[in-house]
């Protein structure tokens, strides 16, 4: 019997329904159906998608239950979208946030 991989969908043997891709600045990732963005992040080796407005740190995600803001993304041009809460759908389009988001706005 050939072992499972060691990923939660290994060790339990399920499949996905569905797959569709996700756009990551500029960068085409592969998402299944259910998967928060985060996850689909870390599926694809990202672990840091935004930096503070103060020193530009990296960040991704903390507590991954919503809680932090440590994992925020701009979805289809809304900043401040929480990267653990925000389920992925086909074709959205996820850029990396810097500071506030809103520089644009100058605040």
């Amino acid at each position: 019997m050939t072992p499972r991989p060691r990923t939660p969908r290994g060790l339990v043997g399920g499949t996905p329904r569905s797959t569709h891709t996700v756009d990551f600045d500029g960068r085409p990732l592969p998402a299944e159906e259910g998967q928060t963005i985060a996850a689909v992040l870390w599926a694809a080796g990202i672990l840091a998608w935004r930096t503070t407005r103060d020193g530009a740190a990296p960040r991704g995600a903390f507590c991954g239950i919503g809680a932090c803001h440590d994992c925020l993304v701009t979805v289809n041009g809304r900043p401040n979208q929480r990267a653990c809460l925000v389920p992925a759908r086909p074709g959205d389009t996820i850029t990396t946030q810097e500071g506030t988001g809103h520089a644009d706005l100058g605040v």
